[in-house]
């Protein structure tokens, strides 16, 4: 299959599961995140091609149909896809505003709205609804049905899109009887004292995920302090966010100092 495949844009299988799909697109979101990227445009081209597949293959019924497609048309799958559905239909429900948002919190990134207002242009819309217990957010596109390209306009006030996709995600999450938000998690990192006096990037293992982290150590940070990595913890019942993870700071002192700490304490 050619790149534009959404399957080999990920680096998954056709068999992987929703997790493992969330898991290589966080990955590759991290990897050609703009902020970390400037001035190159081949990123930002993979960063919206990265985007669209991960819309496609975290929904299930988009996924399933360009799995049909696949079967049908083999490389073109993707170009007979593209003709039914147009960005605003791709990007519907999708979770790409939230993960964009958890990566701006954890690592000081520009928020999702800038970020998606750089790469798609005035189409673009973000939207938030909030009611006591329940939050929900993400984002849209104009565009004419069928066409991928966007409609110019302003807004409609009223009963727009707008009003009709936070319509529809506010009788989503009231379905849910019992939205609560996931449990924090607690971990421990060891740092070396240049680290912790200087600051920086820091790999950390989350046990619970099982997968590798890069994570912004702040400079001079304190023995015991705890860094709070927003949306990292237990997952959310229904809709709800996720908690947070909490990295207690241990700081590994040289020998000499263990030792003279020692003679102290006696």
């Amino acid at each position: 299959m050619k790149q534009t495949d959404y399957y080999n844009v990920l680096g998954v299988d056709p068999g992987s599961d929703p997790k493992k799909i969330r898991t290589a697109y966080r990955d590759l979101a991290f990897q050609y995140h703009p902020d970390r990227n400037k001035g190159n445009p081949e990123a930002a081209d993979r960063m919206k091609r990265i985007n669209e597949a991960y819309a496609v293959l975290s929904d299930p019924e988009k996924r399933k149909a360009y799995d049909g497609l696949r079967q049908q048309y083999g490389d073109a799958a993707r170009t007979r896809f593209r003709k039914a559905y147009t960005e605003k239909d791709i990007f519907s429900n999708s979770d790409i505003h939230h993960i964009f948002e958890e990566m701006a919190r954890s690592f000081g990134f520009r928020s999702s709205d800038e970020v998606f207002k750089e790469f798609y242009g005035k189409g673009f819309r973000s939207f938030e609804v909030r009611r006591p217990g329940l939050f929900g957010a993400g984002f849209f596109f104009f565009g004419t049905p069928g066409k991928g390209g966007m409609r110019k306009g302003r807004l409609p006030s009223g009963g727009g899109p707008l009003a009709m996709l936070a319509g529809q995600l506010l009788r989503k999450l009231s379905q849910n009887a019992s939205p609560e938000k996931g449990g924090d998690l607690f971990e421990t990192i060891v740092l070396d004292g240049e680290t912790a006096q200087n600051g920086g990037p820091y790999a950390f293992f989350q046990k619970t995920d099982k997968k590798k982290l890069i994570i912004k150590i702040p400079p001079k940070v304190r023995d015991g302090q705890k860094i709070r990595l927003a949306g990292r913890g237990r997952p959310g019942r229904g809709d709800s966010p996720a908690g947070d993870l909490y990295l207690k700071v241990k700081i590994r002192r040289p020998l000499l100092q263990r030792l003279k700490k020692m003679i102290s304490d006696r």
